[in-house]
Order: structure tokens, then C-alpha cells, then sequence
């Protein structure tokens, strides 16, 4: 992992952790999205978990809306999958190290996966 990218990607999440989350999170999912240079991480949080609907991610009552953090695919790598286990290497190192890694493990759930395909659960409280 590099330094500088869990730098910065702590600083985007802090922008969220240090103030009050809704209590009615129940889960976080990391949207990716991918771009021709980039992936696009965006973090909702939703009042259902994955036993309760399939469509868990999409009930959404927190996202990081249009301030997405940006993963070079220089660096992740071009294919989705290098990608995906790129940026999940990212966020569970944030589980382990980060700042807010408890606000964000009080939750029951954490998943991450592009938007447009299966969501893989990396986290259950």
C-alpha cells in the first residue's frame, strides 16, 4: 500500500467521521465506479442489512454523494478485479489503522463493490 494514498483516503473519511453519523445506519457500502484513469469510491450508509433486502445499498440515508476519492488505475491497477481487491486492501487498512475505524465498525455490515455488480461483505459486527 502506499502511504500517501492512506494519507489521504483517511482524510476524505474523516470529513465524515468526525461529525454525528444518523444513528439509523445500519450498514456502510463502498460504491466503486470506474472512469478511463480512475475508480471512484463513494460511501453511502443505509438503514437495512443485506438479510433484510438485496437492494440493502440502495436505501441509503448517508452517502459522500458527488465527493467521491479518486484510485488512479496506474496505480490499482486497469482491470476491475486488480481494482476491487486494490481498493478493498485500501479500506480494510482504514479498519485496522484509521482514525475513525470505530465509528465506521459500529455498523453491522461493511460491503464494497462497483455499483453495478455483486457487493462483497468485508466487515460484520
Amino acid at each position: 500500500m502506499n502511504t500517501h494514498l492512506e494519507t489521504e483516503f483517511s482524510r476524505w473519511l474523516s470529513r465524515y467521521f468526525a461529525s454525528e453519523l444518523r444513528e439509523e445506519i445500519k450498514a456502510f457500502n463502498f460504491n466503486l465506479y470506474e472512469s478511463e484513469d480512475d475508480y471512484h469510491v463513494q460511501l453511502i450508509g443505509s438503514k437495512t442489512l443485506p438479510e433484510e433486502d438485496d437492494d440493502w445499498a440502495c436505501d441509503e440515508v448517508f452517502t459522500t454523494g458527488e465527493d467521491v476519492f479518486l484510485v488512479s488505475r496506474k496505480q490499482a491497477g486497469s482491470e476491475w478485479k486488480e481494482g476491487l481487491e486494490f481498493i478493498t486492501k485500501l479500506v480494510k487498512w482504514y479498519l485496522e489503522h484509521g482514525n475513525y475505524a470505530d465509528v465506521l465498525k459500529r455498523v453491522k455490515v461493511i460491503g464494497i463493490g462497483f455499483v453495478d455488480g455483486d457487493i462483497d461483505i468485508i466487515y460484520q459486527g
